[in-house]
């Protein structure tokens, strides 16, 4: 029997033993389809190996990593990506099982149009079921491509800026007509900072969001720049757009990207999460 399939066995089982023994305690969040995710740039001046440790401490079990952290711990100076080897990859996807945490998603990716290959390669082998990225307008034939030949979700980001997918005009003029597998992995902050509501931006994308980067923002400090802070304390109205989600039938990832207090954000954090489950528990 080959390494990897032993591997993925062993993964299995493990991950099957934790859910089994969750089964019971399941949120109504959980019991519709939502899951909390965590995007691992929230600790970006952290290693993987710490993300996976904060991300255990809070008690969520998936996580989406950006291309280019550094790994940490026993992987010395290596950086997540597709240039991991087999072997790199599969102690990765031990460790994260040993902590209850499956990576099902990896980004935001963008890339050369020979990178693509590699990428959705290491996505496959990693058993992710999609990556965030923001292909080039010339690669769409080919990431469509792959994204069929491999079976991985694309999710396509919005970054703040006229030359992403910053609009769901923009996002649906691109991807509009292509396979099911391709999506959208909406930014609600970054809406916001682009002067669009993320609810009517939602509805536009309705059938198409694949997972969300979800987060609350307000204006901080003298120059009113609209930062991150604990969910339903800010002004995108966190619980307007989980009942637009469930009015959609969403089910998805909410992954957490918590881009303020750097040094120490699971306080916020866990306050976020505490809210998503209260409104979760009234809406659902």
């Amino acid at each position: 029997m080959k390494t990897t399939k032993m591997v993925f066995i062993a993964l299995s089982c493990l991950l099957l033993s934790v859910g089994c023994a969750q089964d019971n305690t399941k949120t109504k969040a959980e019991k519709q389809g939502w899951h909390l995710s965590m995007q691992s740039y929230t600790f970006h001046l952290f290693t993987v190996e710490e993300a996976l440790d904060k991300t255990e401490e809070l008690g969520i079990g998936f996580i989406e990593i950006y291309p280019g952290q550094k790994m940490g711990g026993s992987f010395g100076d290596l950086v997540f990506g597709y240039e991991l080897s087999p072997e790199d990859q599969e102690r990765l996807m031990v460790l994260a099982a040993s902590k209850g945490i499956k990576i099902i998603s990896s980004g935001v990716w963008t890339a050369k149009t020979e990178e693509w290959e590699p990428i959705f390669a290491f996505a496959k082998n990693m058993g992710m079921e999609f990556i965030s990225a923001e292909p080039a307008r010339e690669d769409w034939d080919l990431v469509e491509e792959l994204a069929k030949k491999y079976h991985i979700k694309v999710a396509v980001h919005n970054h703040p800026s006229e030359s992403s997918y910053w609009s769901p005009e923009v996002l649906l003029g691109t991807i509009g007509g292509r396979d099911g597998l391709i999506g959208a992995c909406v930014d609600v902050g970054h809406y916001k900072r682009m002067g669009l509501d993320p609810i009517p931006s939602m509805q536009q994308l309705k059938g198409k969001i694949i997972a969300l980067h979800f987060k609350d923002i307000a204006p901080q400090g003298e120059e009113q720049t609209l930062e991150d802070v604990v969910w339903g304390q800010g002004i995108l109205n966190v619980k307007a757009m989980m009942k637009e989600l469930k009015r959609q039938n969403f089910k998805g990832y909410f992954t957490i990207e918590y881009e303020a207090n750097w040094e120490n954000n699971l306080p916020q954090i866990k306050q976020s999460i505490d809210y998503f489950n209260q409104v979760a528990e009234e809406i659902l």
